[in-house]
Order: C-alpha cells, then sequence, then structure tokens
C-alpha cells in the first residue's frame, strides 16, 4: 500500500465520515505527509510498514524542528486519525499511534475584558459614519453571543430569528446550534439590518449574509479583525484585543455569574467540556484576586 492511494483515502474519510472542517483536514493531512517525508527520507517504509518507534523517532524529530507542543500534540491527533482510518479499512491490525502520549500542554488562560472595558469598546463606535451601526450590532453579537469570528461572518439574515431571541449558526466541523440573542444585541442587529443595510448595494451571492462591506459583499475575517483592533486603539485599552477576546469575555462572565458549564458548553458549541472547563480556571482567578484585594486577613 503506498502513501498516495491512503493520504488520499485518509482525505476522503476525514470529509465524509467525520464531517471535518477544510482547515482541519489539511492540518491533518500536512501531519501525515511530514510523515511520509521523514519515512522516505530514512527507512522507506510504505504507511503499513510503520511501528511505534519509527514514530517515536519522528516525534523526535518534530521536536528538533522547535514547534510548540500544542503543534506537536495536534501533529500526534492527525497520526492517530490517519492510523485508525488504516485499522478500519483492514489495512493494518493495530493502530501503532495508540500508546503514543501527547506532551504535556501548558493551558494558556485567554484574556478578557471586563464590562467596562466592553463598553469603552463599544462607545468607541463612530455612529455617525456609515459603518458605525453595522459596527455596533457586529460586536453586541460577538459579545452577546459568544461567536467565532468564522461563525459571525457567516451569520445568515435567514438564521436570526428576533421574535424568540436566537439565531443558528455554523460552527466546527460544520455542525449547527442555536443560540440565545440577548435583547441589546437584537436591538441593534435589527436597527443595523432595517435601517442601515437595506441601503447597500447587495452583490449577487451575498444576500443572505447579515454583515456586508462597502461593496456589498460578505465582511471578512481579518476585516473584523482591523476593526476590533482599531477601536481597542481608540478606547485606549492596553490589552492585544481579538475577536475572539469577546468570545472568552462572553464565557468568564457567564460562568463568573454562575452559568451551569454544560450550558456554557452548548453555547459556544465545544465538543468537550474540558476545553469549556478553562474558564473555571479563568473564575478561580477572579476570585483569588478578590480575596486578596478585599479580605482583612490578605
Amino acid at each position: 500500500m503506498d502513501w498516495h492511494s491512503c493520504i488520499r483515502g485518509f482525505k476522503s474519510y476525514l470529509h465524509l465520515e467525520r464531517s471535518l472542517s477544510a482547515n482541519t483536514i489539511e492540518a491533518y493531512i500536512n501531519d501525515v505527509e511530514k510523515l511520509q517525508q521523514f519515512t522516505e527520507s530514512t527507512e522507506g517504509l510504505s504507511p503499513d510498514q510503520v511501528g511505534i518507534e519509527t514514530l517515536r523517532e519522528f516525534l523526535k524529530w518534530v521536536n528538533s524542528l522547535g514547534m510548540l507542543p500544542s503543534t506537536q500534540a495536534r501533529t500526534l491527533s492527525g497520526l492517530k486519525a490517519f492510523f485508525n482510518y488504516m485499522t478500519l479499512e483492514n489495512i493494518i491490525q493495530t493502530n501503532p499511534a495508540e500508546l503514543l502520549e501527547a506532551p504535556r500542554l501548558h493551558r494558556k488562560l485567554p484574556d478578557t475584558l471586563n464590562i467596562h472595558d466592553i463598553n469603552l469598546l463599544i462607545e468607541a463606535i463612530d455612529l455617525s459614519k456609515p459603518e458605525g451601526m453595522r459596527n455596533k450590532a457586529m460586536l453586541e453579537v460577538l459579545y452577546g453571543c459568544g461567536l467565532r469570528v468564522s461563525e459571525l461572518v457567516n451569520l445568515k439574515r435567514s438564521n436570526f430569528f428576533p421574535d424568540i431571541e436566537l439565531i443558528k449558526v455554523t460552527g466546527k466541523g460544520d455542525k449547527e446550534r442555536l443560540i440565545p440573542i440577548g435583547s441589546s444585541a437584537v436591538k441593534f442587529l435589527k436597527i443595523y439590518l432595517e435601517e442601515v443595510r437595506i441601503h447597500i448595494p447587495v452583490k449577487k451571492g451575498n444576500e443572505d449574509f447579515v454583515f456586508l462591506n462597502k461593496q456589498g459583499t460578505q465582511l471578512s475575517r481579518v476585516m473584523v479583525f482591523m476593526i476590533i483592533k482599531d477601536l481597542a486603539l481608540k478606547a485606549g485599552l492596553k490589552k492585544k484585543i481579538s475577536p475572539h477576546t469577546l468570545r472568552h469575555s462572553f464565557a468568564t462572565h457567564l460562568v463568573e455569574g454562575g452559568a451551569d458549564l454544560r450550558a456554557v458548553q452548548e453555547m459556544l458549541g465545544h465538543e468537550s467540556i474540558t476545553t469549556t472547563e478553562i474558564y473555571t480556571h479563568l473564575d478561580r482567578e477572579y476570585l483569588r484576586d478578590t480575596i486578596i484585594q478585599f479580605h482583612p486577613r490578605s
């Protein structure tokens, strides 16, 4: 069995059976192609001949390239998926990557904004400009629903249900979820759609996208990053702020307010609750700082 055939079959498996996103599929294929290059430059093994010792040598080589532990862990995840596919197709009997351990990761707590900083960011929007109301609606939705930037730019008018205060978004792995949208976000989104967006000449194929640029096409991810970076400068905020900062702030404020972790997981679209649990660490940091600041014995 040659590498080309296995990689081609693996790609189809990831797309058709696992329904993974294009970015994840590309990353996994790159990981396997790195292994292919490594084996061809050393032992010349075919994919069905690769064993655990070869994989250990490969991971040592990856580590020597100076890759971050998170990248190494992702590479191992890609290899495990590849060899799992090989066992499902009966190309090999056992998965040689199954017993390999991923490098220990230090889970960095994400930057967040407090309510005061969120308000400063939103108040920095110049509503006298044509794009002002769009940007205000955009930030209200980002913070009010905890969306990823890709979910924001792909939000459809047909998936906005103001009467029941819900939006439907498509997240990672093309999985759809319904998210409650607060009254403030509903208010400004309706103003933008009904009073501003109707005056924009929409290019064909972009009719259903909520957020448009001046040319009447779908707003890009890069543009959202630039808008938020510019607003942070105007607001005088010193932190490095991105659209994801608003998502982290949304989750943190919910956990601090006592929200059920499962509910937060559902709203964020996390596949595993382990990912959501990082916000409980943030909550503990918040509690610790509060005790140090206010307790008389501290």
